[in-house]
Formats: C-alpha cells, sequence, structure tokens
C-alpha cells in the first residue's frame, strides 16, 4: 500500500547499514564490526534459518549473554518471520526445558558456556535443532562435533538476502518468559508494532543522541533488553558487548570506550556508586544511566549525581516491553536541595511518549484514585506498548486485561502532580494490626544508613500483630552493623510501628537481572520466626 506500511524495529538496521552503514555498530573484546556487517550478517542469519525450515511464528529460542550473535538474534530472527525467544541464561535446567517445550521451539542458538546443560536438553528434546555459538573473546569451548556451529550456519545465509517485513505489525516478534515465582512461567507475547514504539520511545525519553555509545550491562534476554537492541539501531549507535557484569569491568569499559549510556538494576547502580574511587579515574565525559526494577532508594540516586552520572528512572514490566513510564525531570527540581530532587526523581513517573495511558485505580471498582499522594490503587497501562497477550493462556490474558486495562500488581499512589509512586506489589504489603506497611518505605530508610548496601523488608508471621517487617540488610564490606543500630536508625525516620520487628544480615539472593529475590526471603522469614517463637 503506498501509504501505509506495517511498523516493524527491523527497518532500523536497514537504514542504519544504508545511511551509517561505516559506522561502529559492536563491540566485543577484538571484535569491531560496522553497521553494514552487522546488518549483513543479520540477514545471512535469517536466510540460514529459512534454509532449515524455520518460518512464520516459528520460534527460535537463544541461550546466550550480551554477545555479538545476541544482537544479530534480535534482527535475523524475526527478518526469517520467526519469534525470538530469550532465555535467562541464570535458569536452571528443568524452567528452560519448560519454556522450550510450552514455546514449541525449534531451534536453540546457544552459547558453548553451557554445554552441560545443553547435552542434557538435547535428550530430552531430540527434534530440537542445535546451533552452537563459540564466543572467542572468552575463550568459551569450541563447538562439539555434531553441532551446527553459529559462524558456519552464516557462511550459508545470503548476505543479500530480501527479508519481507510483517503482513501485519501485531505479528509476533518475541517471546519472553515472567519469572514464575509463583507457578509456571507465563509466555508473553510481543508484537513488531509494540517494540518499534517502544524503541523509539527509549530514544525520546532519554533525548538519546546519533551514535551513541551503549554498555550492555542489562541482560538482552530481559525484555529484549528493554528494546534497546532495536533503539541502538534506530540511532545508529555503537553496542558495547559485555558478556558477565563486573562493577571494575564495567568502569574501565565506560572509560575506554567512552560509553554514554547504560541500564541497570538499584542493585547495579549501587555496585557501580560504591566501587573504589580510582575506578573512575579516567570517566571524564557525560554518562547517561537508566534505572529500573524495585524502585532505587533516594540514598542510591543521591549517589549516582554526586558520581556526576546523571539518571534516569523508568518502569516498567516483561508485559509491557520493559520501561513504559518515566520520571520526567521538571527544570525547577534543579533548585531543591539533594535529598529533595532524589526523592522526587525516585517516583515512577509518568507515560512514556508513544503509550497511550498510565493510571492509578481500585482494582475492583475501577475507578481511578483521588490525586492525593495517599490513597492506595494499582497501576494499570493501556496503549501500544502493551503485550499481544500470553502464549496459550487466555484465561491470564482475559484477567490481566479486565477493564480494558492491563493490570500490573503493583501498588502505588498517584501525585497531585500527575505523577505515579509505587507503594509496593500487592503480595509486599506487610498488614501489621491492621494497618497496611509499605515495605519500599522501610527499604528507603535503610537505604540511607551509609553502612547498608542492599537491603529488601518483607512481612514476617507474628501471633501477636499477625504480620511484622522483617528486613533481610547487606552491609558494605568491612562494616559491621548491629541490629540495634539499625533499630535506631530507623526510629528516626518511621512510625514506631514500621521499624522492623526481625533484623537479618546476610548477602541478599538476586536474580540475573539484579532484583532481590523476595520470595525467597518471605520463605526464610517464616522460618526465622517459627523458631524464635517456639
Amino acid at each position: 500500500m503506498v501509504n501505509h506500511a506495517p511498523l516493524t524495529p527491523l527497518d532500523f538496521i536497514a537504514r542504519a547499514a544504508d545511511v551509517y552503514g561505516d559506522r561502529l555498530a559492536v563491540v566485543h573484546g577484538e571484535i569491531r564490526r560496522n553497521w553494514r556487517e552487522t546488518y549483513v550478517r543479520s540477514c545471512q542469519l535469517a536466510s540460514a534459518l529459512q534454509q532449515r525450515g524455520i518460518g512464520k511464528d516459528d520460534t527460535v529460542a537463544v541461550l546466550l549473554p550480551n554477545i555479538p550473535a545476541m544482537v544479530e538474534c534480535h534482527f535475523g530472527v524475526p527478518m526469517a518471520g520467526a519469534v525470538l525467544n530469550t532465555l535467562n541464561t541464570r535458569l536452571d535446567l528443568a524452567s528452560i526445558l519448560y519454556m522450550l517445550r510450552h514455546g514449541e521451539a525449534k531451534v536453540l542458538i546457544v552459547d558453548t558456556e553451557y554445554l552441560p546443560m545443553v547435552e542434557e536438553l538435547r535428550q530430552a528434546l531430540p527434534e530440537l535443532q542445535i546451533i552452537g555459538v563459540h564466543d572467542q573473546a572468552a575463550d568459551t569451548p569450541a563447538v562439539p562435533a555434531g553441532w551446527t556451529c553459529y559462524e558456519v550456519l552464516l557462511l550459508n545465509g545470503d548476505p543479500e538476502f530480501e527479508w519481507q517485513p510483517p503482513a501485519d505489525e501485531w505479528d509476533a516478534i518475541a517471546l519472553n518468559y515472567t519469572s514464575g515465582t509463583t507457578g509456571d512461567p507465563k509466555g508473553v507475547v510481543y508484537h513488531h508494532r509494540g517494540a518499534a514504539l517502544n524503541a523509539i520511545s527509549n530514544i525520546l525519553e532519554w533525548d538519546m543522541p546519533k551514535h551513541a555509545v551503549y554498555l550492555w550491562t542489562l541482560p538482552m534476554f530481559h525484555c529484549n533488553g528493554w528494546c534497546f537492541p532495536w533503539t541502538l539501531a534506530a540511532r545508529a549507535g555503537v553496542n558495547v558487548c559485555l558478556r558477565k557484569f563486573d562493577p571494575q569491568q564495567v568502569l574501565e569499559l565506560i572509560a575506554k570506550e567512552k560509553v554514554t549510556h547504560y541500564c541497570g538494576a538499584p542493585i547495579v547502580q549501587s555496585a557501580l556508586a560504591n566501587a573504589p574511587a580510582e575506578w573512575r579515574e579516567g570517566i571524564k565525559h557525560k554518562v547517561s544511566t537508566m534505572v529500573a526494577a524495585s524502585p532505587p532508594s533516594s540514598a542510591m540516586l543521591a549517589q549516582m549525581v554526586e558520581m556526576g552520572f546523571d539518571i534516569t528512572h523508568v518502569y516498567g514490566l516483561t508485559e509491557v516491553y520493559g520501561p513504559a513510564t518515566v520520571c520526567a525531570k521538571q527544570e525547577d527540581w534543579a533548585e531543591l536541595s539533594l535529598a529533595d530532587q532524589a526523592q522526587k526523581n525516585a517516583r515512577q513517573g509518568v507515560r512514556y511518549h508513544l503509550q497511550k495511558a498510565v493510571t492509578v485505580r481500585d482494582p475492583e471498582t475501577m475507578q481511578p484514585v483521588p490525586a492525593d499522594g495517599e490513597t492506595l490503587g494499582e497501576i494499570m497501562f493501556r496503549g501500544n506498548i502493551c503485550m499481544k497477550g500470553y502464549l496459550k493462556n487466555p484465561a491470564a490474558t482475559e484477567a490481566s486485561f479486565k477493564g480494558d486495562w492491563f493490570h500490573t500488581g503493583d501498588l502505588a499512589v498517584m501525585n497531585p502532580d500527575g505523577y505515579v509512586r509505587i507503594k509496593d506489589r500487592s503480595k509486599d504489603i506487610i498488614i501489621s494490626g491492621g494497618e497496611n506497611i509499605s515495605s519500599i518505605e522501610i527499604e528507603d530508610a535503610l537505604y540511607q544508613h551509609p553502612a547498608v548496601i542492599a537491603a529488601a523488608v518483607v512481612a514476617a508471621p507474628d501471633a501477636k500483630w499477625g504480620e511484622v517487617p522483617c528486613a533481610f540488610i547487606e552491609t558494605r564490606a568491612g562494616i559491621t552493623l548491629t541490629k540495634e543500630d539499625v533499630i535506631d536508625h530507623c526510629k528516626k525516620l518511621l512510625a514506631s510501628f514500621k521499624v522492623p520487628k526481625i533484623i537479618v544480615f546476610k548477602e541478599l539472593p538476586k536474580t540475573s537481572t539484579g532484583k532481590i529475590q523476595k520470595f525467597v526471603l518471605r520463605e526464610e522469614a517464616g522460618s526465622i520466626t517459627a523458631i524464635d517463637q517456639n
């Protein structure tokens, strides 16, 4: 049609190759490829997959760290008409096996680091085609005999492959599984339209310039890297690859490659903020960082500002392609104290440019809560940056879209200025003696103690109060903190009934994306309480 073309992020890499073909696209160790080379390799991948019988709506799963092949898969797989299923590299065999079966994957592209798991997968799924990726930069094992080598596969593909955009922009482009902490993971289906629009929204919210240099601290398996593989192609930027997060290596790469942008969960930001100052000595340029996952503490935000890193706070979920709201900064905030600026920036904010709406509503009546900063409701989204639905789960899809809004399960308030602030996940609210206590409020207080590097608060059962706050605290190396110290600190910042009644010092369990695994801590809190009460 002359005046309509389906939206797809695949157009971004075609344009990057045409307009900025000679510009650097991918950096990984000694590997440095431009956009023309990256586009050709993506075309070869698409062609080779089609030669193997892969086509429209077939699932191609990938088990890869943040390496060049992972960037190429974000283009080559959908160019073949297939659906890209990026798998969390930290998951156990049973979880991976479930996802491969549920998603009906026909191909698995896998880094040879994961050889032991793949051998078991081959036995369980003999029809699954295995394509092995040997990462020379990390000297991973060679591709075993009997496997298809990724580089050989590309050589067999057509470098001038004429891929076709989707017939319908509503067609699936990716499949991402939720964490599944309360049952089997749900398969979230992304469409080409949403992926393209969120990729563009990332540019708009971050004022991301052409040729930005982006460091992959955020796993690309997580919500397709918040759609940033497609964003970087739209800006003809540079993908600086990183197999594994290490604070010293990250700061070295920021200095060496003149990294301008990176994303990360609060735990990632905290690790960088608390790194030795000498690790940052070579960084003389502006660095923009985006933080999401659990709400960042005002103390951590203040630390990043003091480092000279410009931080943008976003919020979202797998079901909305990663970030879908942003704490858009206002000019008059600059006149506030650093602490007050951090409080403002800790909010989840307002809708992304190309998301239709975000609201806070009573989940039962579906009425908006008053914008008073006090009344609790559930955050809900509507618009183009919402999933197509849950794969093979119409009941869950219908429930999540009740009332023509996507229900996040996150409890929040709407402030008078129209900015959303999360108070808790619905399952994380602590009800103590009839009072609702926000675990996030307590965590924010804990993070203000200079000895605390990570904190999580969950409900613990209590015979008298029903539930009480239980705080798990990770302290800085070499610093001793007592329970009495924590209690005295919290009493200065919180009402007495909100002060943690149980305090545990330990290294906190985290997911591969840096999220603290509260479900693990809830189980532990129950055991601790039971022992204390006997």
